[in-house]
């Protein structure tokens, strides 16, 4: 149990279910029976249609989809779902560089402007530690409400001391960061990333219960302040029930991805597969979702949309892209493998001499293809970036077809170093 606070959420109420209230083994029974009669009325797609349709969904098939400045930013956020933060920064850190990617005239400002003043954004863990739009916090205050209930794995040895202390400092002077503490005695960490500051580690469980939030993040260092008066809340927002949080993960997917699967809904979140399933099940019966076929997905089922199919032969821009390997079109492995043909390799932990693309490679995006990876490295000091390896991949392995990419390639590249070195 953890006795986190004395501040609780207010109290869960169930919201009307989009599925049916059948029971479990008629339901069971039935969607096998509904799933095998839908077999022959599949939609068939090809790869091709399935790769514009997620480009125009991720905003990747057009500029400045969403304008610019702070604006720009939050409507970004809003529109992916998430953006994932990630620590590592040879070259500008991922959550700068998938908004720069769909905002060109982005400034880092602008995401402190949109989380500290607007407060249009905020931190917390979806797949990963992202910024998520304020508008869906509801959605995350259940998890809040279990680790106040029950803790969390990674913070178990939190002590209540620990926990009152950075309580008691918020609460008298306000906002601050882990640098304002320098009392605290050093422990064993527990595992590689932990932290051997006792506060720290109260300041991030009380983070995951929801009592703090991260009001700012210059870098890597967080600010931390009382969560209501961050939000200038009376009364915390109700959270969302189990069934309304099951829509929600459905439709920031078809949002996001246009063409979906029961894993990319529930990426790195098995346990809410059964509920997505029905939901889906039941939207399928209403003709709101279609069954796809898609080339070369074999029995892993997809649906979407009506209208995302009728516009799935439109072309896709020319425009090129050099991606984080945690934007999202990348950070699904298996999916982009299926839809691009490009199986990225991750290999920041990998021994350098067991490595194939390089340390950090950012794969290409050319028009509807990946092309290339390259491992690229901010020289900070020299104010150069520098490119570590290039690989051709897909359509860019042909020789024919290299002269021009590499000078639009390269034209994109001269951006991103701007990007990297701007203030």
């Amino acid at each position: 149990m953890c006795n986190c606070t004395s501040e609780v959420w207010s109290s869960d109420h169930p919201g009307n279910d989009e599925a049916t209230s059948a029971p479990p083994h008629a339901r069971e029974s039935g969607y096998i029976a509904s799933a095998m009669s839908r077999a022959t009325q599949s939609h068939p797609l090809t790869k091709a249609a399935a790769r514009r349709i997620w480009l125009r969904a991720q905003r990747l098939d057009a500029q400045a989809a969403f304008g610019e400045g702070p604006p720009a930013t939050a409507a970004a956020v809003e529109h992916l779902g998430y953006v994932q933060i990630d620590t590592i920064n040879v070259i500008e850190r991922s959550h700068h560089h998938i908004l720069w990617n769909r905002i060109p005239a982005y400034r880092r400002a602008d995401l402190r402007q949109a989380q500290s003043v607007d407060r249009s954004v905020f931190e917390y863990w979806t797949h990963a530690l992202s910024y998520v739009p304020a508008k869906d916090l509801r959605f995350f205050i259940p998890a809040m409400k279990r680790h106040q209930r029950e803790g969390h794995k990674w913070f178990a040895s939190v002590k209540p001391a620990d926990l009152r202390k950075v309580l008691r400092l918020i609460r008298r002077d306000g906002a601050l960061t882990i640098r304002d503490i320098d009392d605290d005695v050093l422990v064993d960490k527990e595992h590689l990333w932990a932290s051997r500051k006792p506060s720290k580690r109260a300041l991030q469980l009380l983070f995951y219960t929801g009592v703090l939030t991260i009001s700012e993040r210059n870098g890597m260092l967080k600010t931390y302040e009382l969560m209501a008066r961050h939000f200038g809340w009376d009364r915390p927002p109700k959270g969302a029930s189990p069934k309304q949080a099951t829509a929600y993960l459905l439709d920031r997917a078809l949002r996001a991805q246009g063409l979906v699967s029961l894993d990319s809904v529930c990426h790195l979140d098995a346990p809410s597969k059964p509920q997505v399933r029905r939901l889906i099940e039941a939207r399928v019966r209403r003709n709101e979702l279609v069954a796809v076929a898609l080339e070369g997905a074999g029995k892993q089922e997809h649906w979407a949309e009506p209208a995302t199919l009728e516009s799935a032969g439109e072309a896709a821009s020319g425009l090129v892209h050099i991606l984080s390997p945690f934007d999202p079109l990348i950070i699904q492995r298996k999916r982009t493998h299926l839809f691009f043909d490009y199986e990225h390799r991750f290999e920041a932990y990998v021994p350098r001499e067991k490595r194939v693309f390089g340390y950090f490679a950012l794969p290409v995006l050319a028009g509807e293809s990946i092309v290339a990876a390259l491992d690229l490295k901010t020289d900070r000091k020299s104010r150069k970036l520098l490119v570590q390896k290039w690989s051709w991949v897909g359509n860019g392995a042909q020789r024919g077809a290299r002269k021009d990419l590499k000078r639009r390639i390269e034209e994109e590249m001269h951006r991103f170093e701007r990007f990297q070195l701007a203030e």
